[in-house]
């Protein structure tokens, strides 16, 4: 699935539907994903914006947090009248407010579970439903425990899997420490594609840019970008044209900026937080000779809202 040749990771406070658009402007074809969406908030909560998305981030798949079959299947419905492209289950998460909610990391423990999480989903919508997960839990380190678990789950009917390659730590480790302190080990996901050649597997873990994820492409079928896409989101400009092999008009900063701009102010009247939506400039201005100017510019624009005003400011340092 060319598709997924390059994602972006989904990440709480950080991929909402402006971070989404902005990357959008930058690249017509990578994948984008949602914050994780725990069934929880939709259920009991009635949190129904959490689904909101522009028509312009296609393709996107909504991130799914529980463990509960019939929630989720509920949920994926509401995601599937929304009109995402995809619906993923988050088996990877290994937060310990996640793991009360019985969801997440905690879940490749069950692999029965999930197996009948993603059959309930499936069958209720026309989507792709897909999985996100580590390469294991605590000292289940050996790559026989994630083959286990992806040849249960398979059997449900997922064809695709996201795989951090990393050990998930259930105590002990922040999610912040759980991204880097686990060692990676990119050869259990390649050997995974290896001895699974029906499906597609994506590499996710601490791929910093484009010329790593090309050469993982040589061993799998996509590359998830996390963080290093948030911090500096214009590394992404010649995505189309060297991963996609499109002959693409790569827009610079200045109309990257500008188009966000004009963006931000229509959602900024229709009652849209300033400062959330802001906030996912800070990484544009990464390298620039300008960069620590251009950042101190866009935190006093939120500070005193005025876009009309900052923007030519703006420009001039970008």
């Amino acid at each position: 699935m060319d598709s997924h040749k390059i994602c972006v990771a989904p990440m709480m406070q950080y991929t909402d539907m402006h971070d989404r658009f902005l990357l959008r402007l930058i690249s017509k074809n990578i994948f984008l994903y949602t914050e994780m969406i725990s069934t929880g908030s939709i259920i009991f909560g009635n949190c129904l914006n959490q689904f909101d998305f522009n028509n312009e981030e296609h393709p996107v798949g909504v991130q799914l947090g529980g463990s509960n079959p019939k929630h989720l299947a509920e949920c994926a419905k509401v995601a599937e009248k929304y009109g995402y492209d995809e619906i993923n289950l988050n088996v990877g998460c290994p937060s310990e407010r996640v793991q009360k909610g019985r969801f997440g990391a905690c879940l490749m423990l069950e692999p029965e579970l999930v197996a009948e999480c993603v059959s309930e989903m499936s069958k209720s919508v026309d989507l792709p439903v897909t999985v996100k997960c580590r390469l294991g839990i605590d000292d289940r380190e050996d790559y026989e425990f994630l083959s286990n678990f992806v040849e249960i789950v398979k059997s449900a009917g997922v064809s695709t899997f996201i795989v951090h390659a990393r050990n998930g730590l259930l105590k002990g480790l922040s999610p912040r420490q759980n991204r880097n302190i686990p060692p990676l080990k990119y050869d259990y996901v390649y050997r995974l594609k290896q001895e699974n050649k029906d499906l597609n597997i994506i590499i996710n873990g601490g791929i910093k840019d484009l010329t790593e994820s090309k050469n993982h492409l040589e061993k799998v079928d996509g590359v998830m970008i996390g963080r290093a896409s948030y911090d500096n989101p214009f590394m992404l400009a010649d995505v189309d044209e060297l991963i996609f092999n499109e002959t693409t008009n790569r827009k610079n900063k200045v109309e990257i900026l500008n188009e966000y701009l004009d963006y931000v102010t229509v959602m900024h009247s229709k009652g849209h937080d300033l400062s959330r939506m802001l906030k996912h400039l800070f990484g544009l201005s990464k390298g620039d000779t300008q960069a620590k100017a251009f950042r101190r510019k866009v935190h006093e624009t939120i500070l005193d809202g005025d876009i009309v005003n900052s923007r030519n400011e703006l420009i001039a340092l970008i």
